[in-house]
């Protein structure tokens, strides 16, 4: 049995998972000397893990390129700069999988139950497993809402390589309201109203304009509030890229509401997103932007 932790176990399928066959194949047999024969990508990927010692010794194998742990690290929403080298990535990937906040992926055959431990929500999974009690830890709520909404609108890109998830206006009440400032020179300002036309802007973003969300998801990136009616605000920051390029920053402010309904799950009410481009940053850092909304204009939106 590897002697992986369960995030290090989780982090490197995670990493096997945006392999090729061949690569992955060509690995098993470097990692076992060629002395165990795979059959498929699966046994490929569970020989890999087993026989592996650490996450490090992964991580610095000349098969998983450094364009795989960048987009690995996108996809955990921790931002990186497009130039970083393969070490610095492997570094900030070794204090993710430390500090143990880390989407822990599907099982594959043979894997520990540490596999099955869910510490965030994936992609595939309905919004009605994103629960939290007004009262409770809401920024954890918020946590889970801003990595299940962003890895679920990144799926649907294109150019990621990564099977398009379930997107669509039942994530959204049927009066959802969308707010779109885009800043680059001058603010350009766009309104869309109702489930359908929200979600269909929203899609448009990533699977046609190939858009990539990266959510800054420590304190400084992301705040919670709640009201006494049920309403949670979400506010986050964080930069949008293409490929590898960092077109600007971005934050949005989400207003959710449980559906009775439809199981208890958290459904969007409106949407307010700020899109700054390079050219209005101004040379701005660009790296885990920080929200510019104080706590009395969120306050404020409370109370609407």
């Amino acid at each position: 049995m590897s002697p992986l932790s369960g995030p290090e176990r989780s982090g490197c399928l995670k990493i096997l998972n945006l392999m090729s066959k061949v690569d992955l194949l060509s690995l098993s047999d470097t990692i076992t000397n060629k002395m165990i024969v795979v059959e498929d990508v699966t046994e490929a990927k569970e020989t890999i893990l087993s026989f592996t010692k650490n996450g490090e010794e992964l991580l610095k194998r000349k098969k998983v390129h450094r364009d795989i742990i960048f987009k690995y690290l996108a996809k955990e929403g921790v931002v990186m700069p497009p130039n970083s080298e393969k070490h610095q990535l492997v570094k900030r990937t070794l204090e993710l999988w430390s500090s143990a906040e880390v989407v822990v992926e599907e099982h594959v055959p043979g894997a520990t139950d540490d596999i099955k431990q869910r510490l965030v929500p994936n992609t595939d999974m309905e919004m009605a497993d994103v629960k939290a009690d007004i009262g409770c830890d809401t920024f954890m709520l918020g946590q889970q809402f801003c990595s299940w909404f962003f890895q679920l609108l990144n799926s649907q890109n294109p150019s990621l390589g990564q099977q398009a998830q379930d997107w669509g206006p039942q994530h959204f009440w049927p009066d959802a309201k969308l707010r779109l400032v885009a800043r680059a020179g001058s603010d350009q300002l766009e309104e869309f109203l109702g489930a359908e036309l929200v979600s269909c802007r929203f899609l448009a973003l990533t699977k046609e304009e190939h858009l990539h969300f990266s959510p800054n998801l420590e304190p400084h990136g992301l705040k919670v509030l709640s009201s006494a009616h049920g309403l949670v605000l979400v506010a986050v920051a964080g930069t949008i890229h293409r490929d590898n390029t960092c077109l600007g920053v971005f934050e949005q402010i989400f207003g959710l509401i449980r559906s009775p309904l439809d199981n208890n799950t958290w459904k969007i009410k409106f949407v307010n997103m700020k899109i700054r481009g390079q050219d209005a940053l101004a040379g701005a850092q660009t790296t885990a932007p920080a929200l510019t909304y104080n706590a009395s204009e969120l306050q404020t939106l409370c109370t609407l």
